[in-house]
């Protein structure tokens, strides 16, 4: 298999640059089991499936402690056909067998349940396309997830919007992209993460768990 993300960060303020490199840095401990490599259009990570969405959450929250708006921008890719499987892609725990729908459904929200509260408030907003034949029972389970996830918030033409704390929003994106789609299909998301905003209507999170969010 083969598994990565290029991920764009976007700070909204004019020492853009510091808060760029310094946030760079929060991928170190992740470089002894993913490859990256930065360009001047994006990093490419590349590396066992489950450590994607926990390195870009990293990655935002290093960028949010100047407390600018940043914005994350990323394709995430899984099982593409015409990438070259990858040793480093090897899933840390071994793969996830296509359990029934409904019991991967449970399994994902108990991960987002046990996700770490960050204390950050991220906006999110994504598409899910799991590739090849009877995907749409993926669709509909991945949708039934994200509405009992705790973060969504609604529903917008063409993707799904989700809030709250940082670490319950990277959960949620994580396991839409490893429960969702067959294990060794190819599944994509095209997602944007968003904290610090100037137009969100700030509610406090909730310590300890998480709740639905509208921002």
């Amino acid at each position: 298999m083969f598994s990565g993300a290029q991920i764009s960060l976007y700070p909204m303020t004019d020492g853009f640059v510091d808060v760029i490199l310094s946030a760079i840095a929060a991928l170190d401990p992740y470089r002894p089991v993913m490859r990256i490599e930065t360009d001047d259009i994006s990093t490419l990570i590349v590396g066992p499936p489950e450590t994607l969405f926990p390195a870009m959450r990293d990655l935002l929250a290093a960028a949010t402690t100047r407390g600018a708006h940043c914005v994350v921008a990323a394709t995430v890719s899984r099982g593409c056909p015409g990438e070259p499987d990858d040793p480093i892609c090897t899933p840390v725990t071994g793969g996830r067998p296509l359990a029934p729908l409904a019991e991967r459904i449970e399994t994902a929200l108990a991960a987002v349940a046990a996700a770490p509260v960050l204390g950050i408030r991220v906006a999110a907003q994504f598409s899910f396309y799991p590739l090849g034949q009877s995907h749409m029972g993926e669709i509909y389970g991945c949708i039934d997830f994200l509405k009992r996830s705790g973060v969504f918030d609604r529903s917008k033409h063409f993707c799904t919007k989700l809030g709250g704390d940082a670490g319950a929003v990277f959960a949620t994106l994580g396991e839409a992209f490893l429960s969702f789609g067959a294990p060794d299909g190819h599944v994509t998301l095209d997602l944007k993460v968003s904290a610090n905003s100037p137009t969100a209507v700030a509610k406090p999170l909730r310590q300890g768990g998480i709740h639905a969010q509208r921002l």
